[in-house]
């Protein structure tokens, strides 16, 4: 008998990673949500909830384990309804950094206008209200997965939806919810016209061959068996590896290389001097790992330098470039105040901060909209009498403590 997963976040990384796993299980479905906009439902409904995921460097497949999708806020209730389904085993979302409405120290803003907004209603916008009402009225186990960029994401999202809970008083069965945490790696461009001609899908998607996923093995419920999946018990050393190697050079070529008149990664990674820093900054994030040998963590940096180097993803810098205020603290700054305190140099690390912060000069000086959740914050540090410490406390770290790296 199939079960179905409930995801929240139908982006073309979900489609890429998620859905392709779930679709060789075999025995699962997935219902998804938007949370905003109708387009993805509009555009897979013409085609029976199906899709090319282009993979280059490899054979193209079509994806079929979609349902349908529900939008949001078309129908509220609905979603809350989904969630609290006895025939719900999972909840998983994909929303991005910005999607978990928290504070610069990774606590739910009780400030955020929606989530405000959410605590007064039974008619949520955001995931954390979706997720909060419709545990209320669910009565069998459930796991709700995260399977975003977020360092111990899910214990993140389980504090965000307690405290939700507690604000607006909703009585919550906690001893039948889980929130696993994971970690998650397939890199997949925003989609071209190029893509679309090419596949003749409208709703097509392309990726790397590379795919990985490791899961913190604490389901309360039924899951997949899904291939080439790790369930492990701490996801801690995998997801640090990732987020300070994988992204924190990726943004570190974002900005660096879009200074440098680049459009693409491949553009970037293949000019020898950012290479050569972006090798540079993922050497000083290895340190500052655990549980992993140097030969191992150059293993993988040279294998990251060489998916980076595809020039069949056209991934552009500007995608990654996106919410740099969110993704900085967790790609860059934790790894530099660790080796700040045990007295190691950082000087790539410490690169990368600076090439943000005369991005963002660069940014407000040509007038172009910042696409960052705190733009007007950037802007007014732009434009204060210290730009590059304003920008620094913008993402939580001191001068003083770059001086010390």
């Amino acid at each position: 008998m199939t079960k179905r997963i409930l995801h929240i976040g139908v982006g073309n990384f979900f489609r890429a990673h998620m859905a392709d796993y779930t679709q060789i299980e075999g025995n699962w479905s997935i219902l998804g949500v938007s949370l905003r906009s109708a387009a993805i439902r509009d555009g897979l409904s013409k085609q029976n909830y199906d899709y090319t995921l282009s993979v280059r460097g490899d054979a193209d497949k079509r994806i079929t384990v979609l349902e349908s999708v529900l939008v949001a806020p078309e129908n509220k209730l609905s979603v809350i309804t989904a969630v609290a389904d006895a025939e719900t085993h999972i909840v998983s979302l994909t929303v991005t950094e910005k999607g978990y409405t928290l504070t610069s120290d990774n606590l739910l803003d009780l400030n955020n206008l929606e989530i405000l907004e959410d605590l007064k209603t039974d008619q949520p916008k955001t995931a954390i209200g979706f997720l909060a009402y419709g545990l209320v009225r669910r009565k069998t186990p459930l796991t709700v997965l995260s399977c975003d960029n977020l360092s111990h994401n899910g214990d993140i999202l389980s504090r965000a939806v307690r405290d939700f809970a507690e604000a607006a008083e909703l009585e919550i069965d906690w001893t039948k919810v889980s929130f696993p945490n994971s970690m998650v790696d397939r890199i997949t461009p925003a989609a071209t016209h190029d893509l679309m001609d090419a596949t003749g899908d409208i709703m097509a998607v392309a990726t790397e061959p590379f795919s990985e996923w490791v899961i913190e093995d604490r389901f309360v419920g039924p899951r997949p068996n899904w291939a080439n999946v790790q369930f492990v018990e701490d996801v801690s050393p995998h997801e640090q590896r990732k987020l300070r190697m994988l992204n924190g050079a990726h943004s570190f070529l974002a900005y660096a290389g879009i200074l440098a008149g680049y459009e693409f990664v491949h553009q970037a990674v293949s000019d020898a001097e950012l290479r050569l820093q972006a090798h540079g900054l993922m050497r000083e994030a290895a340190q500052t790992l655990q549980g992993v040998t140097e030969e191992e963590t150059e293993v993988y940096a040279s294998a990251l330098l060489k998916r980076f180097k595809n020039p069949d993803l056209k991934h552009r810098l500007r995608q990654i470039a996106m919410d740099g205020s969110l993704k900085i603290p967790h790609r860059w700054c934790n790894s530099i105040r660790e080796l700040s305190a045990n007295r190691k140099a950082g000087p790539y690390l410490k690169l990368a901060l600076i090439r943000w912060t005369e991005f963002c000069v660069e940014e407000v000086a040509q007038k172009y909209v910042l696409q960052d959740l705190q733009a007007e914050e950037i802007n007014a540090a732009v434009r204060s009498q210290n730009p590059y410490e304003s920008l620094l406390e913008l993402v939580g770290i001191e001068a003083s403590v770059l001086d010390n790296v």
